[in-house]
């Protein structure tokens, strides 16, 4: 693991909860960014579930250079020249893709590929990866998963996405093995269709808050 991959996720780690967000208008991406890091989340998964994707991780890295903005849903090589070229500090897929990795690792971006499974586990290991995303988490067994899948891969970290909530993020980040959480419920969609960056300020806020409570 090279020194940059290790500081981004070291960063990642330090803010705990990473929200994740489908942005249908770049526009959108400047004052959310503004929104997480007053509410004490500097980090943002900006997904490629939309066109706009690209354009907004530029935006983003522009409007709040200290935020960490990583690119998720990304499921080919494509998106990862895209990615990076937009100033994406780290790239997210919902599977172990070897092309995905290969090329991330090619851009000198760390990358975090979707593993429920022993074998996609051994995949990314074998890739030189030693962080993956357990997604999606809530329908995949969850922290019990986490904690069985922990036991024969030491020295791996998760980052569980899907199903993390307020209210259950303290099963998840008790547990040694998770590195920090992804997470929708701080940037909900109808606050971002309304440009309430005022609730998205307070609901990272209350996150950041609980991270703190957890990790005492």
């Amino acid at each position: 693991m090279s020194a940059s991959t290790s500081t981004v996720l070291d960063r990642l780690s330090a803010v705990g909860v990473i929200p994740v967000i489908a942005l249908d208008d770049a526009a959108q991406a400047a004052p959310l960014a503004e929104a997480l890091a007053e509410g004490g989340l500097p980090a943002a998964e900006i997904t490629f579930r939309t066109d706009a994707a690209a354009e907004a991780i530029a935006a983003a890295v522009q409007a709040r250079p200290d935020v960490l903005v990583g690119a998720g849903t990304v499921v080919a090589a494509e998106q990862v020249d895209a990615a990076a070229d937009a100033g994406a500090q780290y790239i997210v897929s919902p599977g172990t893709s070897a092309r995905v990795i290969e090329r991330a690792q090619h851009r000198g971006l760390p990358v975090l590929p979707g593993a429920v499974t022993a074998t996609e586990i051994q995949a990314a290991l074998e890739c030189g990866l030693d962080t993956v995303k357990f997604f999606p988490a809530g329908t995949s067994g969850g922290p019990a998963a986490i904690k069985a899948l922990a036991a024969p891969f030491g020295g791996l970290s998760f980052v569980p996405t899907g199903g993390v909530s307020l209210n259950n993020l303290a099963d998840y980040l008790s547990l040694p093995a998770v590195r920090a959480v992804g997470g929708s419920w701080i940037t909900p969609q109808g606050a971002l269709n309304a440009g309430d960056y005022a609730q998205i300020r307070h609901l990272a806020a209350e996150a950041a808050a609980a991270v703190a409570e957890i990790r005492g």
